[in-house]
């Protein structure tokens, strides 16, 4: 099965090797007829430290390297 590979926003990153990535989706409630956005905080390993608050980046989903933490930073996305 291939790997997830999610988009978001860095919004931490004070932890040594680990940023904080905010997901963002958006999806039609079924009910409302409305579109919602919906908002997930996901811890991912950041092994040299390269990206800062603010930045778009690419997380995809690994083993476990910690409690919390399942998923890497594969690339910045530079729009």
């Amino acid at each position: 099965m291939p790997k997830r590979v999610l988009q978001g926003v860095v919004i931490s990153d004070k932890s040594d090797k680990t940023v904080v990535v905010k997901v963002e989706r958006r999806y039609s409630h079924p009910l409302l007829k409305k579109t919602v956005r919906q908002s997930k905080n996901y811890k991912a390993h950041d092994e040299n430290n390269q990206f800062k608050i603010g930045d778009q980046v690419s997380i995809q989903e690994s083993r476990p390297i910690s409690k919390d933490k399942c998923w890497i930073v594969v690339k910045d996305n530079v729009a």
